[in-house]
């Protein structure tokens, strides 16, 4: 079981930026993917940035420009630069790792760190 602890999220003005830090640790095989999901209140959880463990990445167009994910996976964590946010950027960020041993894929997720972008 491999347990995600976030931090970094909080209240910013539109304009602003925010850093969200995810740390994987316990029983982790081989983290292939590492990402960050964001959920608005009535919304389905989408995908804002994956990272493999070679370094590609992959954005949601929306955040394309003003969001970078970063991955130290010496560490095990996974980090999202977020800059210019906007007022829609408002969501509960969660980060989630793909865990994988053999042909058996686990998939984990954090508990959520809010981030709210005032206008």
């Amino acid at each position: 079981q491999v347990q995600l602890v976030e931090s970094g999220g909080g209240l910013v003005q539109a304009g602003g930026s925010l850093r969200l830090s995810c740390a994987a640790s316990g029983r982790i095989f081989n983290i292939k993917t590492m990402g960050w999901y964001r959920q608005a209140p009535g919304k389905h959880r989408d995908l804002v940035a994956v990272i493999t463990s070679s370094g590609s990445t992959n954005y949601a167009d929306s955040v394309k420009g003003r969001f970078t994910i970063s991955r130290d996976n010496a560490k095990n964590t996974v980090y999202l630069q977020m800059n210019n946010l906007k007022p829609e950027d408002t969501a509960v960020y969660y980060c989630n790792a793909k865990d994988v041993d053999g042909l058996s894929l686990f998939e984990n997720w954090g508990q959520g760190t809010q981030v709210t972008v005032s206008s």
